[in-house]
């Protein structure tokens, strides 16, 4: 079969292809391209059966000009940048990486609260400028109530860091879960009581705008909101709208309705008191090892 890595997935060529050692001592051609070059994608896929890439979206025209492609092995957590419903009816399969960042985003979420709270991006600022004076006084996350949307892996992570910290942890999810020290509470109940709402809920037709201007009036007027799952499950202009009237107090976000870089209209640009974050929160040198050998891994398998 020919395999054919789109991108080098944050790693280096030589160490993807000692990964993928074996695959190639069963005899199948495995083509690594050394940058990420998503207009190129079409070209480069041409003649591959399975293709290997991270969070490019792969459409229809993709998959029409793909027509020996068998397999995706998606080195990320989400799907929705793939055309799900294409592949089903042309029999791809599709794999993602469960579990890789799960250290890597929950780390993450705890960076941005303690970050908002003592106001680290403004304090820069002002240290940078060789003017003025810090910004004072900052908070502590200690003995705050944190609330947690979604618990998947990354969500009940995030939950032990917080406890590690001090805080008493709430949750909301579709299906209530047992999970050491968290109390699982309604949408509404949640959105009352915390003073941090962090988001770790996958994007889907039920999540999209699951927090709306009507859902920011339940919150404190202290609340601040942490978002590294999806952009589109906050809605972008009423979050915006909340911030700059103080309806919340802040929101740290890693992920917006579009990839980065932001185009220069998005209100949250000039929204106050705000962490905006350029996607980083699965990447770290150790998420992106241990995912190598998960997309490696379900190749493997397909294969077999």
């Amino acid at each position: 079969m020919k395999i054919v890595f789109l991108e080098p997935l944050g790693l280096s060529v030589e160490a993807i292809g000692n990964a993928c050692k074996n695959l190639k001592e069963q005899g199948h051609d495995v083509v690594i391209y050394a940058d990420r070059r998503p207009e190129l994608n079409i070209e480069r896929a041409a003649g591959a059966d399975i293709v290997v890439e991270s969070n490019m979206p792969l459409r229809k025209d993709f998959l029409d000009a793909c027509p020996n492609l068998k397999m995706l092995s998606i080195a990320f957590t989400g799907l929705d940048h793939i055309d799900m419903e294409e592949c089903k009816r042309r029999d791809i399969l599709v794999k993602n990486a469960a579990g890789y960042s799960t250290e890597a985003v929950a780390e993450e979420t705890i960076c941005m609260m303690i970050g908002l709270y003592r106001h680290v991006i403004e304090n820069d600022r002002v240290t940078r400028s060789c003017q003025g004076q810090a910004i004072l006084p900052g908070r502590e996350i200690a003995g705050k109530t944190v609330g947690i949307i979604g618990m998947g892996a990354i969500g009940q992570r995030t939950a032990a860091l917080a406890q590690a910290f001090g805080c008493r942890v709430i949750a909301w999810n579709r299906t209530k879960k047992e999970v050491p020290g968290v109390t699982f509470v309604d949408k509404e109940t949640l959105l009352k009581e915390s003073d941090i709402v962090a988001l770790h809920i996958a994007l889907n037709n039920e999540t999209r705008d699951f927090l709306t201007a009507k859902d920011f009036t339940l919150m404190k007027k202290s609340a601040v909101i942490v978002n590294a799952a999806r952009g589109p499950v906050v809605n972008t202009n009423d979050l915006a709208e909340a911030l700059k009237n103080g309806t919340i107090a802040g929101a740290a976000l890693d992920v917006y309705d579009g990839e980065p870089p932001l185009k220069s209209d998005n209100p949250l640009l000039t929204a106050p008191n705000t962490m905006l974050l350029p996607h980083i929160g699965f990447a770290t040198h150790e998420a992106f090892e241990l995912r190598l050998g998960i997309v490696v891994r379900n190749v493997e398998e397909f294969v077999k």
